[in-house]
């Protein structure tokens, strides 16, 4: 499959008023390419867009306000997309949600919430678009899940849940969609400064002290700025690359899941412990496979 062409394209980004979806608006901008960008907090994607469009005067920018976890409202935007925008070159499916709590800390209506953001909304759009894709000749989806798509620690149930199904419903695609030309990516970054951590919902069993406490640890981890992470992310649509892993803080995770696919929760633990006891370690560290993540884009 040839490279990807940025220039005179049309991208669809979801979660794209901060984060990686921030990013990387900007960065399709500065490659040649109009844009669409969704997202539920209108005024961040409204000052987003005004930066885009200021820096680039050329570019196109439609933005569309929709809360994912609403599949009528879903279903209408993208059929909106799809008629303003027939031919799309590049399709990206960012936005993302989290949830704090085991599983018998939150309640079914708190899990089915993040599946229906992170999993149920990509199904949706991607479904209603695909024709637009098909029409483009050289196009590409990227899926963004997470390195909680490649292992699943405890706390995260329904993060994770959402995350292989991302997971597995890309590499399909990606098997599916090979005749017709279209490339397809499944992204799992590391440990990435965005808030999705911070505004993630906290499991209605959970004690608020415990949540922060683990929140103040994980924070600590998030470390690549998202302006990085979307670089990659690019770079790796431009390849081609089925597949893109951000950091090492993805990288050495994924590869003790597939070397010790049972046991590598024990491992995970054990070095975060140790992390957490060494302060000065915790203040000058780069990002490891103990790094928890929850760094996808921001809610849409």
């Amino acid at each position: 499959m040839r490279r990807f062409v940025f220039p005179a394209g049309t991208a669809v980004v979801t979660g794209a008023a901060s984060g990686i979806g921030e990013a990387l608006a900007h960065g399709l901008a500065r490659r040649g390419t109009d844009l669409v960008l969704l997202d539920r907090d209108a005024d961040r994607l409204d000052t987003v867009a005004a930066a885009i469009r200021a820096a680039h005067l050329d570019r196109q920018v439609d933005t569309h306000l929709v809360d994912l976890a609403d599949p009528a409202a879903t279903d209408r935007v993208a059929e909106e997309i799809r008629a303003r925008h027939p031919r799309i070159r590049l399709l990206v499916n960012n936005a993302g949600v989290a949830l704090g709590g085991r599983f018998d800390q939150v309640t079914l209506d708190e899990f089915n919430w993040v599946v229906d953001i992170n999993f149920r909304a990509v199904v949706r759009l991607t479904h209603a678009l695909l024709p637009a894709l098909k029409a483009e000749p050289g196009a590409h989806l990227v899926n963004v899940s997470s390195l909680f798509g490649l292992i699943a620690p405890a706390g995260q149930a329904a993060y994770s849940a959402s995350k292989f199904a991302v997971r597995g419903f890309t590499e399909a695609l990606r098997h599916e969609l090979a005749d017709d030309g279209i490339g397809v990516t499944s992204v799992h970054p590391g440990g990435i400064a965005t808030r999705i951590a911070r505004n993630a919902r906290i499991g209605s069993g959970v004690a608020p002290e415990e949540y922060e406490a683990g929140l103040r640890q994980f924070e600590k981890l998030l470390s690549i700025p998202p302006a990085k992470a979307a670089e990659v992310i690019l770079r790796g649509v431009e390849r081609r690359r089925g597949r893109v892993l951000i950091g090492w803080s993805a990288k050495l995770p994924d590869l003790l899941a597939r070397v010790a696919p049972a046991s590598y929760h024990r491992v995970l633990v054990a070095g975060l412990n140790r992390g957490a006891a060494d302060p000065a370690r915790q203040a000058g560290r780069t990002p490891t496979a103990t790094t928890p993540e929850l760094s996808t884009g921001e809610r849409a």
